[in-house]
């Protein structure tokens, strides 16, 4: 069992994503200065009954990709954790390439802001805004 990946070894491709990334399919394209931007390829395994993606995992990354975007601002020392993760649906999100741009809005000692925006063929299907809790690791 694979614990504590370093996200910045990540983004540089000097180690492997967590499983959750392979297991969602999210891939990192670039991330830097508080911004990360993430590219899902959604398989029907994600689709629900009703053959669109089923929320619980458009939340999911989201969250990844805003985890990716607040570690390019972290120092060696610290660590995070998502304490409150709200998720709202523009269209119907299908099988096939997703973009999700994260950026740190509100970067701080204890608490920042982070939202992010997903897009599928150019069109806005989601948002989601993130408080994180900033740690220094144990």
């Amino acid at each position: 069992m694979r614990q504590n990946i370093d996200l910045n070894k990540v983004i540089r491709r000097e180690s492997d994503p967590p499983a959750c990334d392979d297991t969602l399919g999210i891939k990192v394209l670039e991330a830097n200065s508080g911004y990360a931007k993430c590219l899902w390829t959604i398989d029907d395994r994600l689709l629900n009954g009703n053959g669109v993606v089923m929320g619980g995992f458009v939340s999911a990354a989201a969250d990844v990709t805003m985890a990716y975007a607040i570690s390019t601002l972290l120092n060696e020392g610290q660590t995070f954790a998502s304490i409150d993760l709200d998720t709202t649906f523009h269209r119907p999100i299908l099988s096939g390439d997703v973009e999700i741009e994260a950026t740190v809005e509100k970067f701080g000692n204890t608490i920042s802001y982070v939202t992010s925006v997903l897009t599928q063929n150019k069109k806005r299907i989601a948002n989601a805004v993130s408080s994180i809790m900033v740690m220094q690791k144990k």
